[in-house]
């Protein structure tokens, strides 16, 4: 029994066991293996294959006839047509094809933005998380020397039993709220799996916590793209409509024979056809047309929208961008370099007796408090940073 429990163990282990990894690994990973990713890759492979589809060439029609055709005795008639669109037509459906073939690439590479995207915040937070797991374990460490001495404190007879108890109290919260955190930790490392589809584990890992800003290139976003190449749809969509009013080129060909009325030496006569399909009723057509050329103006008006709402966006998030890298400036010059002179010092003077428990606490919560608001800063940062670059198309 022990030994299947071992086993047990051994294989819990090594199914927890993670790789350290980086941003970029993490983004190339996700690219390869989600899932739905591959799933827009295949309909732009569908695409692209349809696209040898724009010849549609209607059907041979080949007949036969038997019977008194032409006199009271019995002949054949055999014969074969064919009708063809002109070059033009053909040339406006292989392009329209082509557009909605770039569209579905266009669609692609939105879904591999938006994983992306997803992938980044993830690894970012993840970092955060970290960061004050590693400040709550410093502060359970903390309290719970604070709680051994305030008990010694108490059994001497040099404290009361309220400075034990508030001892106690804080280390219980500090532990209650480590745990919390590392509940959320592994929330975020399945998220973080589930955006890699990947069967091992990584967890990430990167010296640098703040994520990178990159220059302003909104025109290149991918939603922008795809509005246009929208337009470009409904442009190839009203050529092709045109185009149907062309006419169509008929060709035929003709064997009969022709028996009786001093024919019947000649066993088979031979005719050819030429004809024109013309669109005489080409109301149905013109309305088609008509709502395309609609189409168009709608696409370029949606398209003019989402600029506006895009540089919007830009504007307002570049607004609290600056903001949190200002509050983490003064962070970083004033308060956060002084958190931990505080708890050294608080920690010293409770020692040597020069403060009582109460303002012993007080202090070092306000150490706590100015690092986690540090950590806090950077978390805010980042997020401005990764919706910025998620709108210039990084």
């Amino acid at each position: 029994m022990k030994k299947i429990i071992l086993i047990f163990l051994l294989i819990a282990k090594i199914s927890n066991a993670q790789t350290k990894i980086t941003l970029e690994k993490a983004l190339e990973i996700a690219l390869k293996n989600n899932n739905l990713i591959k799933n827009e890759k295949l309909k732009t492979d569908y695409a692209k294959a349809m696209i040898s589809a724009s010849a549609d060439v209607p059907k041979t029609n080949i007949f036969g006839e038997f019977g008194q055709i032409n006199t009271n005795l019995n002949d054949t008639k055999l014969g074969i047509s064919q009708s063809f669109a002109l070059p033009t037509v053909y040339k406006r459906q292989k392009n329209l094809l082509l557009e909605e073939y770039n569209a579905k690439v266009l669609l692609t590479n939105l879904k591999e933005f938006e994983v992306k995207k997803i992938v980044t915040h993830l690894f970012f937070n993840f970092l955060s998380l970290k960061e004050k797991e590693k400040l709550l374990q410093q502060a359970d460490t903390l309290f719970s020397k604070f709680f051994t001495k305030a008990n010694l404190r108490v059994q001497k007879g040099e404290s009361n039993i309220l400075e034990k108890s508030t001892a106690e109290t804080q280390k219980t919260n500090v532990k209650i709220q480590l745990k919390q955190l590392q509940s959320e930790i592994e929330m975020n490392k399945l998220e973080f799996q589930l955006a890699l589809n990947s069967e091992q584990m990584f967890e990430p890992n990167d010296i640098n916590q703040k994520a990178t800003l990159i220059e302003n290139k909104i025109s290149e976003n991918p939603i922008l793209k795809i509005y246009q190449q929208q337009k470009k749809i409904f442009e190839a969509e009203t050529a092709v409509q045109k185009s149907k009013l062309l006419p169509e080129i008929i060709l035929g060909y003709n064997n009969n024979s022709f028996k009786g009325a001093g024919l019947d030496d000649a066993k088979r006569f031979h005719s050819a056809q030429l004809g024109l399909g013309i669109p005489i009723f080409g109301g149905s057509l013109k309305a088609k047309i008509n709502a395309s050329k609609i189409a168009v103006n709608i696409a370029e008006s949606e398209y003019q929208t989402q600029i506006l709402n895009l540089k919007n966006q830009y504007d307002k998030l570049l607004v609290q961008y600056n903001a949190n890298l200002e509050i983490l400036n003064y962070l970083e010059t004033n308060s956060n370099k002084n958190s931990k002179t505080i708890t050294d010092v608080a920690n010293k003077q409770f020692i040597n007796g020069d403060i009582n428990y109460l303002d012993f606490v007080i202090l070092v919560n306000q150490s706590i408090a100015i690092q986690n608001a540090y950590i806090e800063a950077v978390k805010l940062l980042n997020e401005s940073v990764i919706s910025l670059n998620y709108l210039n198309y990084k």
